[in-house]
């Protein structure tokens, strides 16, 4: 498999060299990620807690980005990626987890998947004015209606049109913890990858924006195989952006509501068990639903601010992102330090919690498919610290050194505190 990717990104480096076509877009993408913990404190540990002993894990993605321009207002765009490495502890025993470029799957070979193939079809408000769209990734160099109508078709990640904060998004390139790269309590649909099939529909004015998707689930918590039957297991997101300006800067307000439904279990169900197992209480028609809001602000031309919270009921189990039942998260970017006008300073902090139920599940044993330490006597708000800088080494790459702070990880006083450092290496054009 590896000889069949070597050969796409050849082919990419190929058509790049001689194609200066506006109807084609081609791009690549690869981040490494070691990280390390030392020894941590625990007076017990679990299936799924995080290891005790110093420990490093590194990982590893490879992205093509295709782009091709089709007829007026539609593109189709096309991302084979490359996976592999695992997180620490096998991406399991903190809810807020340390590295946004890992997935929580056993075998960590390298592995060549379909991240993205999806249509998109602009539809062009009257009297709209045209704005530029610049050549990037999953970006076609050209056009597009300032003000429109656009549908979205296929497969792609739910972050990539929902959640968006200018400072806070990307784990490639910004923060790397999943309670700061996306909304905390927002259980978006996603096979264990990150991916699911969606249809988005989006209305763009000049300052705000209102964008609606379903989507698909997986069958299992957080499995890698999607349910193509939509009827009774799927997932609804509804998202209204706003531009704001505050003392001249400029700002922007997102609001999401998410409604999923599936054979989810229930935790009340499974308090009731002698050995709480809420897989054993699944049925269909299970209900999960959530808020949040999310927002960033211009501070300077160099520096800006961003917050998000977020809330769901937290009555039935996580089934796709993590087991975060509530979230606030928040921090400060600054560019242009130490004369070096590209790097940038990223700090920034989450504290998660679940809801009383969940809590009960596993302080009675249970188990769920991201945390869960055998028992929780001594429940505490997870806490988070990401610091990072972001050095640009050239235009295609960038190097960070990262260091992230965790207190109670899975909401545990009896556990930690954990110290994780990285070397992200990031490499684009």
């Amino acid at each position: 498999m590896k000889y069949i990717f070597t050969f796409l990104v050849a082919i990419i480096f190929v058509q790049t060299s001689f194609s200066q076509s506006k109807n084609w877009s081609l791009h690549f993408q690869q981040t490494v990620i070691p990280q390390h913990k030392p020894k941590i404190t625990a007076l017990y540990s679990g299936e799924n807690s995080l290891v005790d002993t110093s420990e490093t894990q590194t990982s590893l993605t490879t992205t093509i980005f295709i782009g091709r321009r089709l007829w007026q207002g539609a593109a189709l765009f096309y991302n084979p990626e490359l996976a592999g490495g695992s997180g620490l502890s096998q991406a399991r025993g903190i809810a807020g987890f340390t590295n946004g470029e890992c997935f929580r799957i056993g075998d960590p070979s390298p592995t060549i998947y379909t991240a993205r193939l999806y249509l998109r079809q602009d539809f062009a408000l009257k009297n709209s004015a045209m704005e530029a769209d610049e050549d990037a990734a999953n970006s076609l160099a050209g056009e597009r209606p300032k003000e429109r109508f656009t549908v979205v078709m296929g497969k792609f990640s739910m972050a990539d049109f929902f959640d968006n904060n200018s400072y806070s998004h990307d784990p490639r390139t910004q923060f790397m913890n999943w309670a700061l790269m996306s909304t905390g309590a927002w259980d978006y649909p996603a096979n264990t990858r990150g991916y699911t099939w969606n249809v988005v529909g989006e209305y763009v004015r000049e300052r705000w924006a209102i964008r609606a998707a379903t989507s698909l689930v997986p069958t299992t918590a957080n499995g890698q195989e999607l349910n193509w039957q939509w009827n009774g297991n799927n997932s609804n997101t509804l998202e209204l952006e706003k531009s704001t300006t505050f003392f001249g800067k400029e700002g922007k307000l997102r609001a999401l509501a998410f409604y999923t439904t599936t054979y989810m279990g229930s935790y009340a169900e499974a308090i009731k068990q002698t050995n709480p197992d809420v897989t054993l209480t699944r049925k269909p028609g299970r209900v999960k639903y959530g808020f949040s809001i999310n927002y960033e602000q211009v501070l300077t031309q160099e520096s800006g601010l961003f917050f998000r919270a977020s809330w769901n009921d937290g009555n039935n189990e996580t089934w796709a992102f993590t087991e975060i039942d509530h979230s606030i998260s928040g921090g400060f970017v600054k560019d242009n330090l130490f004369g070096r006008k590209e790097d940038r300073l990223n700090i920034g902090f989450a504290l998660n919690g679940i809801s009383n139920i969940h809590r009960q599940y596993l302080a009675k044993g249970g188990y769920g498919f991201i945390i869960g330490d055998g028992k929780l006597p001594n429940y505490g708000l997870e806490s988070i610290l990401e610091i990072n800088y972001n050095i640009k080494v050239t235009d295609w790459l960038s190097v960070t050194p990262d260091y992230q702070f965790v207190m109670n990880p899975a909401y545990n006083q009896d556990r930690g505190p954990v110290h994780a450092l990285a070397l992200r290496v990031h490499t684009e054009f």
